[in-house]
């Protein structure tokens, strides 16, 4: 009986071993960025900028972990931000509201166009078993093609300002201005509450449980009675909806919805912070929390490199080395731990 207590306790000794030797490792970096930096790095001003910068990238990684969790992959996480920012910019455009009232409706309708690509993205692998690499890089083109045509090529601008605060407005900005402190951004307090929510969603139900299950065998996952194909498919509509979310947050920032925003390195960005963070690429294994970690990692890598002036196109270099390495010491993990 005490070797089976022992033998079912060492799963999480092992996780909380790697938990502090990984959290060990993130501060000795942060430390060497920060002397190679002059002290500019840890500068109260520069961790707000470098929380405000990995906001968007984490919300759309956080979707993105729950989709490599079950083996799959989203590409088209770039090019649902841009549609969901246009759709939101002529939904606001159009409606007659002003207000908490106007946000929440353009909110609901980019969340409905974001929920839809998503389950359209699930479709062909549920019911078909196409490889999501296939068809949501068909969503990519799909997406992107349909907010070009929409906006005519052009970023819409919104008529009203009623979206200014939630892009760049300050959580208590009075009270952290009289404080001496630099004020949290409001998109900062989304990618919180988003990690959060999600994070809870992950690790305290049996919806989270149904993914890693899937990603570790879906098969036995099925044997077991799990509805296999309802839970792949909401988890594409989450990646959805969290592409949705950034969509807003960009529409808010840039008071404008633009066919070329989310098209640049967001995807990227945010399938190197779930890989970062210790999701397994082959399913099964990943959090949220270190989803987080490998976001604020990457980040902190480039704005240390921005404040010590390293060519732009190195930094491109160095973050793709940084996800070929992470890929490597999984592969070396699973071969020789």
């Amino acid at each position: 009986m005490k070797g089976g207590v022992n033998a079912a306790a060492a799963p999480g000794r092992v996780s909380w071993i790697r938990l502090i030797v990984a959290a060990a490792v993130f501060v000795a970096f942060i430390i060497i960025i920060d002397i190679a930096a002059h002290g500019a790095f840890l500068r109260p001003g520069n961790v707000v900028t470098v929380l405000r910068q990995i906001t968007y990238n984490f919300i759309l990684a956080i979707g993105e972990t729950f989709v490599i969790i079950t083996a799959g992959i989203d590409l088209s996480i770039g090019s649902l931000v841009s549609l969901c920012g246009v759709v939101m910019a002529l939904v606001a455009n159009a409606l007659h509201l002003s207000g908490f009232s106007l946000i929440v409706v353009t909110l609901l309708a980019g969340l409905a166009v974001g929920a839809i690509a998503g389950y359209a993205n699930a479709l062909p692998v549920v019911k078909l078993n196409l490889p999501p690499f296939i068809t949501t890089l068909a969503m990519m083109q799909i997406a992107l093609g349909a907010s070009y045509m929409i906006s005519g090529g052009r970023p819409i601008a919104l008529n009203v300002t009623d979206f200014q605060n939630t892009g760049y407005g300050l959580f208590l900005g009075g009270l952290t201005n009289a404080l001496h402190f630099p004020g949290i951004p409001i998109p900062v307090i989304w990618m919180l509450v988003a990690g959060v929510f999600f994070s809870v969603l992950l690790t305290r139900t049996k919806f989270g449980r149904y993914v890693l299950a899937i990603g570790g065998n879906e098969e036995a996952s099925r044997l077991a009675g799990v509805n296999v194909g309802s839970t792949k498919t909401l988890v594409y509509v989450i990646s959805g909806l969290c592409a949705a979310v950034v969509g807003f947050l960009y529409l808010a920032l840039f008071s404008s919805g633009s066919p070329q925003t989310g098209t640049g390195n967001e995807m990227l960005a945010a399938i190197a912070a779930v890989v970062v963070g210790g999701t397994s690429l082959m399913g099964g294994r990943g959090t949220i929390v270190g989803t987080f970690f490998g976001a604020l990692l990457i980040g902190s890598l480039n704005n240390a490199m921005n404040l010590l002036d390293i060519n732009s196109y190195l930094q491109m270099v160095v973050l793709g080395g940084v996800i070929l390495l992470a890929v490597a010491l999984d592969e070396l993990r699973k071969r020789y731990l």
